[in-house]
């Protein structure tokens, strides 16, 4: 009886003040999981509400998000909301601009919040992992189903149709001229990572930018991501091309200045985890420390290159610089340039190639000749049908416009019926109307009759003939009925006094001859008593002769009985050892 109605707006918006407030502590107690949830409680809340939330709320939302996302390590999902707080920063920062928002339904958005809101935005699209992060060759169904089930609801949450993707992401931060307003290191940094990467200067161009990113708390997080796309990039060059590289070659390219040294243990673990999930083709030989990129085209189970399998963020035509073709595209187009080259040499060669060409043409021509009269004739049968077809359409038109004359008969019978009905219903109700009035009359007369009757009496009611409708003779019956129920009542109470003051006289007389009354009452109960006693004393001495003489009887079986029970008490002892 006491349930929510989630209905009212006024009902709505103050469980979703109390929710924003769960997530703010939440996340500033950094209990992580219940933050999820209160979020998710938001989300839902906002789908019932009828009323569009305030820029204020919305932009507290995506940023917890942000943060939230950062701590899961959903880098992916983490960049998405950053991108969704900027969009809102800048709309807000235009409405309020143009003078058609209030700054209290608004975030408050100055340069400066814009140029970091975009540098996070572009600095964590940068540290989304290029190669992919969520599946492994042989990735059981199920975990793949689970896993695109969580996506689609973090997708919910975000307000977004699609799933996200890096290229998106980078597209939508481009169009909206990011690259401009973010810092000038982290517009470096994409430069380096995403126009114009080069392996053998990478170290050189990304140490100073780590440097300056080192420094800030909040951007110090997207290191550590930032250092596995720098080495998916770094194998995607290589694998291009060398066919083999020394790993102490590769650490010195990756040679990052302190505290952000790459070890050769994490890059290890960066090639087995890319060899496991499909996305790399790396041998290690640990004996001589050299690494072999695996460029067998005929091998369908293992991407032609680094960075282009099925799980890569990145495509074969993305946004990084290609060296060279590799030997798999080489390979690849083999066979549609040896199809071009033979083509044309039989061209040349085999003049039989040519009049077979003149041959299929002429025989075209003759088809398209046979065609075009049998075209001819499916034209003029095609006339006829569509002739036909009017003329069964005309039939159905004048069988319609009969049908509906019918109907039309149908309906106006249906009108005359229905105003016979009516007219027999108003003689009905003439009737009946008649009859209530009979009733009515003689209900009246009825009420005179029982008027007369209470007149009478010595409870007789003064009633006002002339006023019959508003006169409840039952309730004056029953009013009646009190009064005399009363008069009884008064009535038995003046009987009871009266018996009442006889009784007291009748004790005051009594009172006088007790004492008399009490001394024989006396008298005969000594009499009894004595009566009582000596019947007990003859009682008693009979019962103890009886007694006397019964021990007497009992005393003669003692000289048996004795040895009897000493017997048995021996045999029983002798028994129980």
């Amino acid at each position: 009886m006491h349930a929510i109605n989630l209905n009212d707006p006024d009902t709505l918006q103050r469980h979703l003040e109390t929710r924003f407030q769960q997530l703010n502590v939440a996340v500033e107690l950094e209990l992580w999981q219940e933050a999820f949830r209160s979020v998710e409680d938001i989300h839902t809340l906002l789908n019932l509400s009828k009323r569009p939330p305030k820029n204020v709320m919305m932009a507290n939302y995506y940023e917890k998000l942000t943060r939230i996302f950062l701590v899961g390590e959903n880098y992916l999902f983490h960049a998405a909301a950053w991108s969704r707080y900027y969009n809102l920063l800048r709309q807000s920062a235009a409405l309020v601009a143009s003078g058609q928002g209030k700054k209290s339904d608004n975030p408050s958005a100055t340069d400066a919040d814009l140029q970091k809101a975009a540098s996070f935005v572009l600095l964590s699209a940068l540290s989304i992992p290029v190669i992919s992060t969520t599946r492994s060759r042989g990735a059981m169904v199920d975990f793949d189903e689970a896993r695109k089930n969580k996506n689609s609801r973090l997708t919910h949450l975000l307000g977004m149709s699609v799933a996200p993707t890096r290229a998106v992401l980078f597209r939508d931060a481009l169009s909206k001229s990011l690259l401009k307003r973010a810092r000038p290191e982290i517009r470096d940094l994409y430069n380096i990572l995403e126009v114009d990467f080069h392996p053998l200067s990478i170290c050189q161009k990304i140490s100073p930018i780590l440097t300056k990113i080192g420094t800030d708390s909040e951007m110090e997080k997207y290191i550590i991501p930032l250092q596995q796309v720098i080495l998916t990039r770094l194998f995607q060059q290589l694998s291009q091309v060398y066919e083999s590289v020394d790993l102490s070659f590769v650490e010195s390219l990756a040679n990052f200045p302190d505290p952000f040294q790459i070890s050769r243990g994490t890059i290890e673990k960066f090639i087995m985890n890319g060899n496991k999930k499909g996305d790399l083709s790396i041998r290690m030989d640990h004996a001589t420390g050299v690494l072999k990129f695996d460029k067998d085209v005929f091998a369908s189970s293992k991407p032609v290159h680094a960075g282009s399998a099925a799980g890569s963020a990145e495509s074969q035509t993305g946004t990084v610089q290609r060296l060279q073709s590799t030997p798999s595209e080489i390979v690849r187009s083999q066979l549609s340039r040896l199809a071009n080259t033979l083509y044309t040499t039989c061209f040349y060669i085999d003049p039989t190639f040519r009049q077979g060409q003149a041959e299929a043409r002429n025989a075209a021509l003759v088809r398209t000749k046979a065609g075009a009269d049998k075209e001819h004739r499916d034209t003029l049968a095609r006339k006829e049908i569509i002739q036909k077809r009017k003329e069964e359409a005309s039939e159905l038109q004048a069988k319609r416009e009969k049908e509906k004359a019918r109907q039309k008969r149908l309906q106006e019978q249906a009108l005359a019926e229905a105003e016979e009905r009516r007219l027999a219903q108003e003689q009905k109700e003439r009737e009946e109307k008649r009859l209530k009035d009979e009733r009515d009359r003689v209900r009246k007369e009825e009420l005179k009759k029982q008027i007369a009757d209470l007149k009478l009496g010595a409870n007789a009611v003064e009633i006002d003939v002339e006023n019959l409708n508003d006169i409840d003779i039952r309730a004056m019956k029953l009013a009646q009925l009190e009064r005399e129920k009363n008069d009884i009542k008064e009535r038995l109470r003046i009987t009871g006094k009266r018996i009442d003051h006889l009784e007291r006289a009748f004790r005051k007389e009594e009172a006088t001859k007790l004492a008399d009354d009490y001394a024989k009452q006396r008298e005969r109960d000594l009499a009894a008593y004595e009566e009582v006693r000596k019947e007990t004393l003859r009682g008693a001495e009979a019962k103890h002769k009886e007694s006397v003489a019964l021990k007497h009887r009992l005393s003669r079986l003692m000289p048996y009985y004795e040895p009897f029970r000493k017997s048995l008490h021996d045999r029983r002892r002798d028994e129980s050892t």
